[in-house]
């Protein structure tokens, strides 16, 4: 730090940052260090700021000891060389260095270098910095801090950022992360009950009971009831079996109910893989009381695709596509839409008979039914490749790595 005839006052701590949500965040001041004692300066009274120092307006200074005060955080201290989100990318990020400009007379952070250029800058000889060119630079709008340690952070990262990404992408952010960065994903996509199940569905078994752990019974049981039934009974088997029970009696009802028919068969056949979310309807019904019936049904958009067709005595007798039925006539018949004696499976079905059978014949989904023909749920075809692919597989392609 140094005065107006560039004196030297002392030295340079850190440069203080305000986090209130614009896109690109005001320096408030800098913290100081003369005699021993950190000060505060406020940016009114800096009339420069380099690489090298911060220049004064004036050589006199406030004795007042530096205090955090809400939404700030320090430059150095708490953003360099830590991960922030590249929401843009849907990647994490190192930043190196941390760039600056005075825009219409105020300093503003405007973006991070992500490469290793800046730290090999910092430590090479002076003289021969200016030979090493400038990394990669992204525009701090597209970034967004982790501030959880941060603690007089009032922000945490804004929910309506990450809930432009797909689930799949913010689960690979959170296992990307630290446990401590990952929480904070969680929490901020913890606004929207359904996208927090839908990321603890994408998470590998690993990292599903990781945040699990870290939680109550009441809270795991909450995100739980809001997954996809198979999915929840996987995860449930993943738990310490001191926890499964408990947890499994706080689920609704209805869900309970679903999560318990699953665990009863083994995890690797038809029966342990199967969701048991599916629209069925009489065969004897119109085209329009399908769609209704797609309409009216809580079951996820890839669920739907197909419908099962039963007849009077509720077995499984044909199938109709939803494309179909959109295309056709909503008073027509199901019987002219509707393929049937569909391909099933038993819930004993091994996975190399679920394999075989989908790529015999070309099925994204199919149907498993008892003994007696009832349709007790239907596997698709992402539900084999998660079992099919390598533990970690995410990682192993690199996927969401940081920089």
């Amino acid at each position: 730090m140094a005065g107006p005839a560039g004196d030297r006052l002392g030295r340079t701590v850190d440069l203080i940052v305000r986090l209130d949500g614009a896109s690109y965040p005001q320096v408030s001041g800098a913290v100081v260090s003369i005699g021993g004692r950190e000060l505060f300066v406020p940016i009114d009274q800096i009339d420069s700021i380099s690489a090298e120092c911060i220049k004064l307006k004036a050589a006199t200074l406030s004795l007042d000891r530096f205090e955090r005060r809400r939404s700030e955080v320090l430059l150095g201290k708490d953003l360099a060389s830590r991960h922030l989100i590249h929401v843009e990318g849907a990647r994490l990020v190192r930043a190196n260095e941390i760039e600056l400009a005075r825009i219409d007379g105020r300093w503003k952070v405007m973006g991070v270098d992500t490469s290793s250029k800046p730290v090999l800058r910092r430590l090479l000889p002076r003289s021969l910095r200016s030979q090493v060119a400038p990394g990669r630079i992204i525009d701090w709008s597209q970034v967004e801090p982790f501030v959880s340690h941060v603690p007089t952070a009032r922000l945490r990262i804004p929910f309506r950022k990450l809930a432009k990404l797909h689930p799949a992408l913010i689960a690979d952010l959170v296992e990307a992360a630290s446990h401590e960065e990952g929480e904070e994903i969680i929490q901020a996509v913890g606004q929207d009950r359904e996208l927090e199940a839908d990321v603890f569905e994408e998470l590998d078994p690993e990292h599903q009971v990781e945040f699990l752990n870290s939680r109550s019974d009441p809270d795991a049981a909450r995100v739980l009831a809001r997954m996809a039934p198979d999915d929840a009974a996987d995860l449930i088997l993943e738990l310490d079996q001191d926890r499964r029970l408990s947890i499994l009696q706080l689920l609704p009802g209805p869900a309970q109910r679903k999560v318990r028919r699953l665990l009863s068969y083994n995890p690797e056949t038809a029966g342990g893989l199967m969701n048991t979310e599916f629209v069925q309807v009489p065969a004897s019904r119109l085209v329009g009381d399908a769609l209704e019936a797609v309409k009216t049904s809580e079951a996820p958009p890839e669920a739907v695709g197909v419908v099962y067709l039963t007849d009077p005595d509720g077995r499984l007798v044909a199938t109709a596509l939803l494309a179909d039925m959109v295309r056709g006539d909503p008073k027509a018949s199901l019987a002219e839409l509707s393929r049937p004696d569909p391909t099933v499976l038993q819930p004993d079905a091994d996975v190399h008979e679920i394999v075989r059978k989908m790529t015999d014949f070309n099925l994204a989904v199919v149907p498993v039914v008892e003994e007696d023909g009832r349709m007790i749920g239907q596997i698709t075809v992402d539900d084999v490749l998660e079992l099919l692919l390598p533990s970690g597989w995410r990682r192993q392609y690199g996927m969401a790595a940081p920089d």
